[in-house]
């Protein structure tokens, strides 16, 4: 899918199942933690249970675990699903925003987009999409949830949308998601 980050590892990259600290199986769509080893820090300054958390020992090697949670396919790639801080749990289900704000900006309408998750009675959470269209392009919740569903599961596709007329992002270009999520829950 086009936006997704894919890459081969070199000898000092893995990923991680996060219940057995052992690196996944190449094609077993076990979603982990991508791992980096070689010249990584010590720990964190003064907080020894965010370094307990972080730094493990795998097979006698010494491991940082990232934010970024991944999976391995059949020949070794990785594909980066997003940060874990910001997944949405829908129905048990765990979705990675920026797997579906890639699908959402190969839309020809779509100039920039940001998805979170808003509160859900029945599902926990819902998936909704916060866009910001192509100049002089309108969307709808209907077309963009077509478009999605092409290459996400179901449980994926944005249930919400809100248009607005440009997405908040940092000066280094990471989403705003708390403003996005304002902007969300503002959305039926």
């Amino acid at each position: 899918t086009d936006g997704i980050t894919q890459f081969k590892p070199y000898g000092h990259t893995t990923v991680v199942d996060e219940l057995t600290r052992r690196p996944v199986e190449p094609g077993s769509g076990v979603v982990g933690r991508v791992a980096l080893t070689g010249r990584i820090p010590q720990g964190y300054h003064n907080d020894p249970e965010k370094t307990a958390a972080s730094f493990v020992e795998i097979d006698g090697q010494r491991w940082v675990l990232t934010g970024d949670m991944a999976t391995v396919a059949g020949d070794g790639t990785i594909t980066l699903l997003g940060r874990g801080s910001g997944c949405i749990n829908t129905g048990g289900e765990k979705v990675f925003p920026e797997e579906v704000e890639a699908v959402l900006k190969a839309h020809p309408s779509v100039y920039d987009a940001v998805v979170v998750g808003t509160p859900d009675d029945r599902w926990g959470q819902r998936v909704t999409a916060v866009v910001q269209p192509v100049e002089g392009a309108e969307v709808t919740l209907e077309e963009l949830a077509e478009h999605c569903r092409r290459d996400l599961a179901g449980y994926k596709v944005p249930k919400s949308l809100a248009v607005v007329d440009q997405v908040e992002r940092s000066p280094a270009g990471k989403p705003d998601y708390r403003w996005a999520s304002g902007v969300a829950s503002s959305v039926d």
